[in-house]
């Protein structure tokens, strides 16, 4: 579930009890092979059961959709959060139903599954015996070794101390032998993991409810903040862009937004320099101008939900790709557009187009 639409889930769900809902028709993949492509890892609705996955194969510009479902005749389940790939195994985190399933990414079958996680949201190799994944209610993060598919231990991350659910983990990225790992959930904290110890050793103060976290090519941390909502007892205020340095573990607020905005999915291009985000649109800056914030690319669509939802840039051709949910009760599009802004084509996907992973 993004932590940025919770509430639209919610509409969704009571928008569903009133209405229909239609899925894609199911084609059935072929062995794709070695062609490159994009994973489109589609939500679903809370509670329902209907996440799915989608994949545009690049070499002949097309997608298929429900590959998941129509190769191994199971669903994927519920809430389908996050997807990455390591040696040509796709591990697709599945929160709500606290599993994680691998794929063959060429023929998307099943090879194997994790069990046993609470409410998983991402996962993060450190290396190719050894994996996190992080937890929006376990208070701990997940040890698995994704060769065997099993859990070998847990990073306790409870702060015993706060009247709030602390800590909830995000997004990571790894500098040296730390990982660093974003709090959102009624928190205000970017915890420092050491990966030789697996041990929670320091945390770093940021704005409040920071979203999602990059490394750019100079190794700074990048992290983006909601700043909660109103009538939030953890409190409100105005989001801000932070630039962490991970050697000294020290945060510079680089700038603020207004109250109502809500920045969101921060990625970075393939040679680190320039980073995008969304705040209802697609916006982007250069790492050495982070004050000079663009607008890449406008939500003009009037059926959107409170604007784009997912965000992707392809680290080999710097082509951007937006998803938008449209009102979560209809499957969502994607759009592809040029580095320059240019929109080159839309697709048709799955319900709650969300996470991308590219191949």
């Amino acid at each position: 579930m993004k932590i940025k639409t919770i509430l639209s889930l919610i509409l969704g769900t009571i928008f569903i009890l009133s209405g229909c809902m239609h899925d894609p028709d199911p084609i059935t993949p072929p062995d794709i092979n070695a062609h490159s492509g994009l994973f489109i890892v589609n939500e679903g609705n809370f509670m329902y059961e209907n996440a799915s996955l989608s994949y545009l194969d690049f070499e002949t510009d097309s997608v298929m959709n429900n590959v998941f479902y129509d190769v191994n005749n199971i669903p994927l389940g519920d809430v389908a959060q996050s997807m990455v790939i390591m040696d040509s195994i796709g591990y697709i985190v599945v929160n709500n139903s606290g599993k994680v399933y691998a794929i063959n990414t060429n023929t998307f079958e099943v090879v194997g599954k994790i069990t046993g996680l609470t409410s998983p949201r991402y996962m993060h190799f450190v290396s190719k015996t050894k994996a996190y994944i992080t937890d929006i209610y376990a208070k701990s993060i997940a040890i698995v070794n994704p060769l065997t598919y099993e859990i070998t231990g847990h990073i306790d991350v409870d702060n015993h101390e706060s009247q709030y659910y602390q800590h909830s983990t995000e997004q990571m990225v790894q500098y040296k032998n730390y990982v660093f790992t974003n709090c959102w959930s009624y928190d205000n904290k970017i915890l420092v993991i050491d990966t030789e110890t697996d041990r929670l050793v320091d945390s770093i103060e940021v704005l409040k409810q920071p979203t999602s976290l990059v490394i750019d090519k100079n190794s700074q941390i990048w992290t983006i903040t909601d700043g909660g909502y109103n009538g939030s007892t953890y409190g409100y205020e105005k989001p801000g862009l932070i630039k962490i340095n991970p050697e000294t573990r020290t945060a510079e607020v680089v700038c603020r937004f207004e109250l109502d905005d809500s920045p969101s999915e921060l990625k970075i291009n393939g040679s680190g320099d320039t980073v995008y985000f969304l705040n209802r649109n697609v916006y982007r800056f250069a790492i050495d101008n982070p004050s000079d914030i663009q607008l890449f690319a406008r939500n003009t669509s009037s059926s959107s939900y409170n604007g784009f939802y997912g965000l992707a840039v392809d680290p080999q051709t710097s082509l951007v790709y937006v998803s938008d949910g449209l009102n979560m009760i209809k499957n969502g599009i994607v759009y592809k557009y040029s580095a320059s802004g240019e929109l080159l084509k839309s697709y048709k996907v799955g319900l709650i187009p969300g996470e991308f992973c590219f191949k």
